[in-house]
């Protein structure tokens, strides 16, 4: 099987539609390499949720192979399913969910702490998280007091601390005016090359597609493959 950080091979969804069945995927095949940006695009009700669901080990597929780090998260228990997301996957939603109580620094550090991993590390990763997305002086602001934009920076680098090998990304621009998303699409553009994560980013912003690698369409539960997204 492949090596490649994402990789979906034959994956379909069903549920159940009055007397018959429902097919929320239908085969979908996606292979996604480690610095690779791709973009799905597709109308509302096309599937691209179930495909972000599928590939973040949320919903496990009626048939076919999820495949993370050259894992089969299909053939995981629900304790090492979790802890396989937990170290391995970055999920970026549409709205940041930032907890209110809590610092943009805390925000991370409370990731880090489910991981088990010593405060004082974590602290620093934080530290270095949020220059990277550019809010090293917001650290100690929490969401009231941030921008739309800057939430979803913290929501970028919540997602990074784990150290991902895969991040799924939501609609990142769907609240956000142009000059914040072009910038937030940008930033992911840039971690992804960085970080050498394999990215996905489901988007209506067409604008933005020459940004990523290459662009994959959802149709009634069906995926393209990717071509290049110059074209």
């Amino acid at each position: 099987m492949s090596t490649s950080p994402l990789n979906l091979v034959n994956v379909t969804i069903e549920y159940p539609d009055g007397d018959g069945t429902l097919k929320a995927l239908d085969s979908v095949n996606l292979t996604v390499q480690a610095g690779q940006m791709v973009s799905v695009v597709g109308p509302s009700g096309s599937g691209k949720s179930s495909l972000l669901a599928a590939a973040a080990t949320l919903v496990r597929p009626t048939h076919g192979l999820v495949l993370i780090d050259g894992t089969d998260a299909t053939g995981l228990g629900d304790k090492d399913l979790t802890a396989l997301r937990r170290e391995k996957i970055g999920i970026i939603f549409q709205q940041p969910n930032l907890l209110p109580s809590l610092t943009a620094a805390e925000q991370l550090i409370i990731g880090d702490h489910l991981r088990g991993k010593p405060v004082k590390a974590a602290r620093a990763k934080a530290a270095e998280l949020l220059d990277v997305v550019g809010l090293s002086s917001s650290a100690d602001k929490r969401p009231h007091q941030l921008s739309g934009g800057q939430r979803q920076r913290v929501n970028i680098a919540r997602a990074l601390m784990g150290n991902p090998k895969v991040l799924l990304v939501d609609e990142p621009t769907a609240a956000l005016d142009h000059e914040r998303s072009d910038s937030i699409v940008r930033l992911l553009r840039r971690v992804t090359d960085d970080f050498r994560v394999a990215t996905v980013m489901v988007t209506h912003d067409t604008e933005f597609l020459p940004l990523t690698d290459s662009v994959a369409t959802m149709r009634d539960g069906r995926l393209t493959a990717p071509v290049p997204a110059s074209i």
